[in-house]
């Protein structure tokens, strides 16, 4: 009985896949890689997600006590469209021009923001589209 139980268990090693074996070439370069442009890509929202956050505490301060004047939104897309910073400093003196503050700070502040932000569907690639394909390979390893 004990040589039974001894035997299964070398039968049991001989059968269990070898994890190294299991590994596709180039597989390591190719995780490594989608990690680097996670990374970079969470960096790039995070900052344009700070933008946004400054956006709205800005806005609370400009239109504090007239709420109900304070504009839908100010798409940094838009201002991204535009080729100039002067021309982005237009199109939000127009946006905020129902504000009775003066708005000359946040618009000079918010144009030096938008510089080198990548517009938003820009940020979208298979890196945060896709968050499953960096976790498929890991789970392939165990």
């Amino acid at each position: 009985m004990a040589a039974n139980r001894v035997g299964r268990r070398c039968n049991n090693k001989v059968h269990s896949p070898n994890r190294g074996a299991a590994r596709e070439p180039g597989l390591s370069v190719q995780k490594r890689q989608a990690r680097v442009t996670v990374k970079y890509n969470r960096k790039e929202l995070q900052r344009r997600l700070d933008v946004e956050k400054w956006i709205d505490s800005g806005l609370d301060e400009l239109y504090r006590g007239r709420e109900e004047e304070m504009p839908e939104e100010v798409n940094i897309d838009e201002l991204l469209d535009l080729p100039s910073d002067e021309e982005r400093a237009l199109k939000l003196k127009e946006i905020l021009h129902t504000c009775s503050n003066s708005t000359e700070a946040f618009i000079k502040e918010l144009v030096l923001k938008v510089q080198g932000l990548q517009k938003q569907e820009d940020l979208h690639n298979d890196g945060i589209e896709h968050p499953h394909l960096h976790h498929h390979h890991e789970a392939e390893m165990h």
